[in-house]
């Protein structure tokens, strides 16, 4: 502000040394009395813009200090606000903290009670279905036990009834288990009883009679290369002597009957017939006895593949050594072709359905 002034003071004295060289300053020459006033106006109007500078500097300080005054308050105001905000965040952060660890507890519990619970959850299902299993278990085991025993009993006595009755019992302890995995089970069951009622079955009663007839007419059967009886003889020759008028001709038809009887012809078909002596008859005949006995045997014992065996080699020794003409020799072969044709129907069905499905309910155990 002081260089202002010192400016316009100089003013007038550079003006004053301009003057003299224009042609202006000739004619105000005569005028240079008032110049002691051009500084006094001056210095007056640089004293008025000094004091509204220094005014304006002031209402602009005050201005200023009030703003300040107003911006240190709403600082202080809001400080103050801040502060208790912070107080009050403090105090929700610490109750929040708080109560996150009072959470975090309660979740702990709750997680081990969770735990414990489906811990417990496990060990139910697990028992209940232990126990199912071992109630599965039994009902196959049982089953299984059952039919082979029914089947065993079938065989012995060459009655499909046991059998039937086992797979029926078993169809009624399949329903009532009401387990869907048994299904397969309860279906071979049904399939198995409807092939056994439908299967012929031989009576083995009525087999071992005929096989026992056989063995009484062993004793009785005649030999391929037998001879005559000789009351058949004796009758013949009474009969042609009674028939003869005088002595001399019964001599001679005794001695011709005499003769004749000591050849005879006949047709054996098998040359070993022929050969066979009178003391080989009886170990011939006990040997088609035992192979009867023993095809009775196999037919008790179920063992039909041995009594059919047996059965051919007595119809083989029969057509061989026995006279083929002879009745009581018709008679056996006849019961010996009907026992065999009998047989082929003996074997008993077989649950091999039923038993494939129990071995594989016991693999899905």
């Amino acid at each position: 502000m002081n260089s202002d002034v010192n400016v316009n003071r100089d003013l007038p004295a550079s003006g004053a040394a301009e003057l003299p060289t224009g042609g202006a300053a000739a004619a105000a020459a005569p005028v240079s009395a008032p110049k002691p006033l051009a500084p006094a106006r001056w210095q007056l109007g640089l004293t008025l813009a000094v004091a509204a500078t220094a005014l304006l500097a002031l209402v602009l300080s005050a201005l200023l200090w009030q703003r300040l005054s107003s911006m240190q308050e709403q600082l202080a105001r809001q400080s103050a606000d801040v502060n208790v905000q912070s107080l009050e965040a403090r105090s929700t952060a610490k109750m929040a903290l708080e109560l996150a660890r009072e959470s975090a507890a309660r979740v702990a519990v709750f997680d081990a009670r969770l735990s414990e619970s489906t811990l417990q959850r496990s060990q139910l299902e697990e028992l209940m279905q232990s126990l199912s299993r071992s109630r599965d278990e039994n009902l196959v085991v049982d089953i299984e036990s059952a039919i082979r025993l029914a089947q065993q009993q079938a065989q012995l006595t060459g009655s499909v009834e046991p059998l039937l009755a086992a797979l029926k019992t078993a169809d009624q302890r399949v329903a009532r288990a009401a387990q869907p995995r048994l299904a397969a089970l309860q279906r071979a069951i049904r399939r198995d009883i409807e092939r056994i009622k439908s299967a012929v079955v031989s009576d083995t009663p009525g087999l071992l009679m005929k096989l026992d007839e056989l063995v009484h007419l062993a004793d009785d059967l005649v030999l391929a290369n037998a001879v005559a009886p000789a009351s058949a003889t004796g009758s013949i020759k009474r009969q042609s002597l009674e028939t003869l008028p005088t002595w001399w001709q019964r001599s001679l038809q005794v001695v011709l009957a005499e003769a004749r009887s000591l050849v005879r012809l006949s047709r054996i078909e098998q040359p070993e017939a022929a050969l066979m002596s009178p003391e080989q008859s009886f170990f011939l005949r006990e040997n088609l006895k035992l192979k009867l006995l023993n095809a009775r045997l196999g037919l008790l014992a179920r063992q039909i593949e041995s009594a059919r065996a047996d059965l051919v080699v007595a119809n083989l020794m029969i057509s061989k050594y026995f006279d083929a003409t002879s009745r009581r020799t018709q008679t056996a072969a006849t019961l010996l072709q009907q026992v065999q044709s009998q047989m082929k129907t003996l074997q008993l069905p077989h649950v091999d359905e039923t038993l494939a499905a129990l071995a594989t309910a016991a693999v899905a155990r």
